[in-house]
C-alpha cells in the first residue's frame, strides 16, 4: 500500500459545509388509517369472499410503512372472512432461498406474530404460458393455488430501464411473484426490453391468475407516503403509468448538475436494487436509462447491516474501501447479477484501505487541473438527501439556489485512527 499512499499523499481533500435541500413535503399523515379507508371507498373488497385463501404479495424494498400497509390489507381480508396469508414477492432476493427471503420480510417488520397471518414462502414456481417471443412466465406456486392475489408495492422509476411502466405493481407482478426463475426470465433478453416484456408478462399473469387489485404507493422526496391507491386489476396499468409520472417528478435529487467527486457512505439493497439508486447519482448499470447529475468520480464507503453482504452496485462507483470489500457476500452479490444479467455493479470497484484514502483516490482522479478547486458532494445514501455535505467550491452556487440552506461554516472532514470519517462524533463503522 506504501506506494498507493506515496501517490495519494498530496491530494488535498476539500473543506466541507453543511446544506440542507428542501422538496415538496407533501406527505399523508396517517397512512395506515388512509389506506384502510381506501379499501372501503374503492370497493375492491367486495371481490374477496368469505373462506377463501388470499395471498399478499410484499416485496423487499425499504418502502416507508410498509409492515404498517401489510398489516392493515391483511385486516381488511379478515374482516370479509377470508383467510390472507404472505408471499415473499421479491424476485431472487434474500440470497434466492425461501428462509432468506422470510427474513428479508422479517427486517422489515413483517413476522408471523406482528402481521397475525402465516408467511408462506417457497421458491416453487409454475409456468403458466409464454410471451410470443418465447419468453416463459412464471408464477409463486403458493400464490397461483390461491383463490385471490393482493399486491402492494411502491411506484417508482426504474433504475436500469425507462418505459411507461417502470417499477412498481405491474413489476412486482412479473418479477417478484415470478420469484428468481420469473425474474431471471424477464431479465434474460436484458434491460433493454424490459419496457415491452415487464407489462407484457403482467398483463398475462393478471389475465390467468386471479388477482383482484393492488396497493400503489408513491413516496416523497423525503422517503413518507404521499398518496396511497387501490387499483382494482382491470385499472393497475394505466393508473400506474400515471403514478409513475409523479412519481418521477417527486424523486429527491442532488441540486448540482455537475460533481467532480460523489462520496455516498452506505449502499445496500434496502436503499436501491443497485445499492444506491441510479436516477439520483447519474450513474446507471445499463445504457438504456438516463438522467440526473454529472459526477466525474464516485465513492461508496460502507454497507447498510440490511444488505446482508449484498454490494450489487459497488461495481458502478470508481472507489471503495476494504472495509466494504470485507462485509460483501459475493454469493449473495453474483446470485443478484446472474439473475438480473447485469454484472458490471457486481463487480467490485478499485479498493482503497480506508475512507481516508478512497476520497483522495477520487479527487486525484476526477480530471481537474486544480485539486483544491474539486466540487465535492457527500451523501448519506441516495434515500437521505434532504442534509448533505458539499465542498466550499459549491458554496457561491449553493447560496443562488432557491432550495438549498447552507447550515454551517467550513470545516475539515474528520477521520479516526483507522483512517476512516468520524460520523458526527461516531465511528463509521457503527451505521448512525
Amino acid at each position: 500500500m506504501s506506494v498507493l499512499r506515496e501517490l495519494l499523499k498530496d491530494i488535498p481533500i476539500p473543506q466541507m459545509v453543511k446544506i440542507r435541500q428542501k422538496f415538496d413535503r407533501a406527505i399523508i399523515e396517517n397512512p395506515e388509517e388512509a389506506l384502510a379507508k381506501e379499501l372501503s371507498a374503492s370497493g375492491v373488497m367486495e371481490t374477496i369472499q368469505p373462506g377463501q385463501q388470499v395471498a399478499v404479495a410484499v416485496g423487499s424494498r425499504g418502502i416507508a410503512n410498509i409492515a404498517g400497509f401489510t398489516k392493515t390489507t391483511l385486516d381488511a381480508i379478515k374482516a370479509r372472512g377470508a383467510h390472507p396469508f404472505i408471499v415473499p414477492c421479491m424476485g431472487s432476493h434474500g440470497g434466492a432461498t425461501a428462509e432468506g427471503q422470510t427474513e428479508v420480510l422479517e427486517h422489515l417488520g413483517i413476522t408471523e406474530a406482528s402481521m397475525g397471518a402465516p408467511i408462506r414462502s417457497s421458491m416453487d414456481v409454475v409456468e403458466i404460458d409464454k410471451l410470443p417471443n418465447g419468453l416463459p412466465v412464471y408464477v409463486d406456486r403458493i400464490a397461483s393455488e390461491a383463490d385471490a392475489i393482493v399486491v402492494i408495492n411502491r411506484v417508482k422509476p426504474h433504475t436500469a430501464f425507462r418505459g411507461r411502466i417502470e417499477s412498481g405493481i405491474m413489476k412486482m407482478i412479473a418479477i417478484g411473484l415470478g420469484k428468481q426463475k420469473g425474474a431471471e426470465a424477464c431479465h434474460q433478453l436484458g434491460f433493454k426490453y424490459m419496457a415491452e416484456n415487464v407489462p407484457a408478462m403482467a398483463n398475462i399473469m393478471i389475465d390467468k391468475l386471479p388477482i383482484v387489485f393492488g396497493v400503489a404507493l408513491v413516496e416523497n422526496a423525503y422517503d413518507e407516503t404521499c398518496r396511497i391507491e387501490v387499483l382494482p386489476a382491470a385499472d393497475i396499468e394505466a393508473r400506474e403509468e400515471e403514478l409513475l409520472v409523479e412519481a418521477k417528478s417527486r424523486l429527491p435529487k442532488i441540486l448540482f448538475d455537475q460533481v467532480d467527486v460523489l462520496v455516498i457512505d452506505y449502499i445496500g439493497k434496502n436503499i436501491s436494487g443497485d445499492g444506491m439508486d441510479p436516477n439520483v447519482t447519474g450513474r446507471y448499470p445499463t445504457p438504456y436509462a438516463h438522467g440526473g447529475p454529472d459526477v466525474s468520480k464516485m465513492v461508496v464507503l460502507d454497507l447498510t447491516p440490511e444488505t446482508k453482504g449484498n454490494a450489487n452496485g459497488v461495481g458502478t462507483a470508481d472507489f471503495t474501501t476494504q472495509r466494504l470489500v470485507d462485509k460483501t457476500n459475493l454469493t449473495f452479490t453474483y446470485a443478484n447479477g446472474l439473475t438480473s444479467t447485469v454484472c458490471a455493479p457486481t463487480k467490485i470497484a478499485t479498493t482503497l484501505e480506508n475512507d481516508f484514502y478512497a476520497i483522495k483516490a477520487a479527487v486525484k482522479t476526477c480530471n481537474i487541473l486544480d485539486y483544491t478547486t474539486c466540487r465535492l458532494v457527500r451523501i448519506q445514501d441516495t434515500l437521505h438527501l434532504g442534509e448533505i455535505e458539499i465542498s466550499v467550491n459549491l458554496l457561491e452556487e449553493a447560496r443562488q439556489h432557491p432550495d438549498i440552506e447552507i447550515l454551517s461554516e467550513p470545516y475539515e472532514l474528520q477521520f479516526d485512527a483507522e483512517g476512516n470519517i468520524v460520523h458526527d462524533g461516531k465511528a463509521s463503522s457503527s451505521h448512525h
